[in-house]
């Protein structure tokens, strides 16, 4: 008996290290690659890559298995400590009323559509949570509470990693050519970006000032995480639950995550404590993905993914138009 727990904990042993080769390798070369392409996305690659060259025997997959379940929770926990809700108090009511009215109305809109439009698993809400909030960190501390498929998690991660991108590169070039002042175009570049790095990189690229609004109305979407998750897991397991009692019985990681974003807007955290939870957070967060990536077939890949990236793209293009529907109340 004792033999057979020793082997099991070994073949655990080596999906775990696998995947932490992969996570550390990503972590290293994403140091000499552009800012779009972050250690998360690297991971998630090599791992895809790594499972189709069948190099991954059966021996793994109960330790790759723990690694992206596990690892992807206790990410959350950390990720928390970046969330500070003061920045919403820096917005002013308009915008932070716009802001957060959009994002209501997509994450509605990507509960709605994704049943609708058939989007498999839960992918739809995956890529439609992290359109609306923060890309790939969004994802992450949803995807525990809502998907049992890692490779919708995987799907949900490519796709909204690929719009961030290439919005990060394109609408600058088109509000340039727009008659909008620098708030307004802070607005809609923070706003509409997927991740934090995507908004750096289109709002100072346009100038200063707006480089500044727009980071500053994306911090305030990700401190929306929080609200955000509560609702959207109340949205889809609202029918599965007995008593109204049973929407407040959160998950662990997730009572971690909203306690600690709260306490970390009311006490200012040495900054070094701030950068060590930040890193241990995504290096936690990029080994998890890699052995997400060690569970993904190109096959599933392409036929999922055709689907995920049209929903994205229509999301995408949703949340744009109603941002400027709101551009005239921004000064």
């Amino acid at each position: 008996m004792l033999s057979s727990i020793l082997g099991k904990g070994m073949e655990k042993t080596k999906g775990i290290v696998l995947s932490s080769v992969i996570g550390f390798s990503a972590l290293f070369l994403a140091n000499y690659t552009p800012s779009a392409i972050n250690s998360i996305l690297l991971a998630l690659l090599f791992g895809i890559l790594v499972r189709n060259a069948a190099l991954v025997t059966e021996k793994f997959e109960s330790g790759i298995g723990f690694t992206s379940s596990k690892l992807l929770e206790l990410s959350i926990i950390f990720l928390a400590f970046s969330i500070d809700y003061t920045h919403i108090g820096k917005l002013g009511w308009i915008s932070f009323t716009s802001i957060a009215f959009v994002l209501l109305l997509v994450l509605l809109v990507t509960f709605y559509l994704a049943s609708k439009l058939n989007c498999p698993g839960s992918t739809g809400w995956l890529v439609g949570f992290g359109t609306a909030i923060c890309g790939s960190s969004a994802i992450a501390a949803l995807a525990p509470g809502v998907s049992k498929n890692k490779e919708d998690v995987a799907i949900s991660m490519a796709v909204v990693n690929l719009f961030g991108t290439l919005g990060m590169i394109f609408l600058p070039m088109l509000l340039v050519r727009l008659h909008l002042d620098p708030a307004q175009i802070g607005f809609l570049v923070g706003g509409s970006l997927h991740s934090v790095g995507n908004v750096a990189g289109a709002g100072y690229a346009i100038g200063q000032e707006a480089g500044e609004v727009a980071l500053t109305i994306k911090l305030a979407r990700v401190a929306l995480l929080s609200p955000a998750l509560i609702f959207f897991n109340f949205l889809i397991h609202r029918k599965h639950v007995k008593s109204w009692k049973e929407h407040f019985k959160l998950p662990w990681y997730l009572i971690g995550f909203v306690s600690i974003t709260i306490v970390s807007s009311w006490v200012d955290f040495p900054s070094l404590f701030l950068d060590v939870m930040d890193t241990i957070g995504k290096v936690v967060l990029t080994i998890a993905m890699a052995a997400i990536g060690l569970k993904v077939s190109f096959k599933s890949l392409l036929q999922s993914g055709k689907k995920g990236l049209s929903f994205g793209l229509l999301l995408f293009l949703l949340q744009l138009l109603l941002l400027t529907l709101f551009i005239g109340f921004i000064q």
